[in-house]
């Protein structure tokens, strides 16, 4: 298929015939959270401080059954949320998992990314995930989100990384193959996948992959339909991911999954190697992680409109007037052993667990804190770094 209205249809043909994600509905908030969902937390990861207003416009774009939806909604409680999706059994299916949540602050539309233009608001953040790389156009449809969104406006983006999928990719090849002009049939597409995975040999590559990456996920038929007979896909690598940045007009601000990015954990060992690494171009320098690394399956990350300034928090006088406040994604708060923002185990000394309790009312700068217990500013800075406080700037 070439024709844009064409893939689109089968794309909601899919879709409609297995709604996605397919998780089930809950009669209350969902549990956790995502802090990508987070306007706080997000705001906070790229740009260095608090935003300065809560109240704001999200876009879920490509919704599809709304489990991100109702996630924005409840994470963020002064948010108007809107969700859009080309499918319309996903969008039905949206509808009612917010209504049995609770998520009253969201309008659900039947809409492309395409004909985003069609909506009458402006956006402060936009979410897309898992979208972009099944449209026939991605570069236009970027481009359309891009223009709904605000000046300092945010928009966190998710595609896939082809050198991750590259099993997912022969098995799609494979299996388009063998269903031949039925491919339009999903339901008879699941039926014939599965028989292919029997009957491979267990030693096939294919087949161990599968079962060591995304069987567990998959033995529901909507995830396994979404992965193998999804009718368009487009695996990025770097080289190719910024070409597609570099067409929105936007600015890219950064990966939200740092740890990945950071060569020192393959290289370590070498200092010459370290050394050349971390002279590269950034560009380089991420295709050289990838490929040292080929197990990314996706790439999530930030684009910014212009004007976005970053707190770097180096001057100590600006530091000290700041007031600080926990961040709001953490779980198991207060204890000196929690998880962060990003589910990771953290360990307090009792210097830092004191010095976040004397956060919590959110009103004493940094100086005053800093001069009562005897914390030190480098001290503040590692927490910050961390993600574990956030600071908002002296009016």
């Amino acid at each position: 298929m070439t024709d844009r209205s064409q893939i689109s249809a089968a794309v909601r043909q899919l879709y409609n015939t297995y709604p996605f994600p397919p998780e089930p509905l809950l009669d209350e908030p969902p549990p956790g959270y995502n802090w990508r969902w987070h306007w706080q937390a997000a705001y906070n990861f790229c740009s260095g401080r608090k935003p300065p207003r809560d109240d704001v416009q999200i876009l879920d774009a490509g919704c599809g059954t709304g489990v991100g939806t109702e996630y924005l909604v409840h994470l963020n409680p002064q948010a108007q949320v809107t969700g859009i999706d080309l499918s319309d059994e996903a969008i039905n299916v949206a509808q009612e998992r917010c209504r049995r949540s609770g998520a009253e602050r969201v309008r659900l539309q039947n809409l492309s990314i395409y004909d985003v233009d069609q909506l009458d608001s402006q956006f402060d953040y936009i979410n897309c995930v898992g979208v972009l790389h099944h449209l026939p156009d991605p570069i236009a449809g970027l481009q359309a989100l891009a223009s709904r969104l605000k000046p300092g406006g945010l928009m966190h983006v998710f595609v896939y990384a082809e050198l991750g999928r590259r099993e997912i990719y022969l098995a799609q090849q494979a299996l388009a193959l063998l269903q031949g002009s039925d491919r339009g049939n999903f339901k008879e597409g699941v039926r014939l996948g599965r028989q292919l995975f029997q009957s491979l040999p267990k030693t096939n590559r294919l087949v161990v992959e599968d079962q060591r990456r995304w069987s567990l996920e998959n033995h529901r038929d909507a995830n396994f339909a979404d992965m193998y007979l999804h009718p368009q896909e487009v695996d990025y690598n770097i080289e190719t991911l910024f070409e597609l940045i570099d067409a929105s007009g936007l600015s890219f601000v950064g990966f939200s999954n740092p740890s990945y990015w950071d060569i020192d954990r393959l290289l370590g060992s070498d200092a010459e190697l370290l050394a050349r690494s971390q002279q590269l171009p950034e560009r380089d320098y991420y295709r050289l992680v990838e490929l040292l690394d080929p197990e990314l399956t996706h790439y999530e990350f930030f684009l910014s409109r212009p004007p976005l300034d970053h707190w770097h928090w180096q001057q100590d006088e600006q530091l000290r007037q700041a007031i600080p406040e926990i961040h709001p994604c953490l779980q198991g708060w207060p204890s000196q052993s929690l998880f962060n923002y990003d589910y990771q185990i953290v360990s307090l000394s009792e210097r830092e667990f004191a010095f976040m309790q004397a956060c919590e009312a959110g009103e004493t700068c940094v100086g005053d804190l800093c001069d009562r217990l005897g914390f030190d500013l480098e001290e503040v800075r590692s927490l910050l770094k961390q993600q574990l406080l956030m600071l908002t700037p002296k009016s």
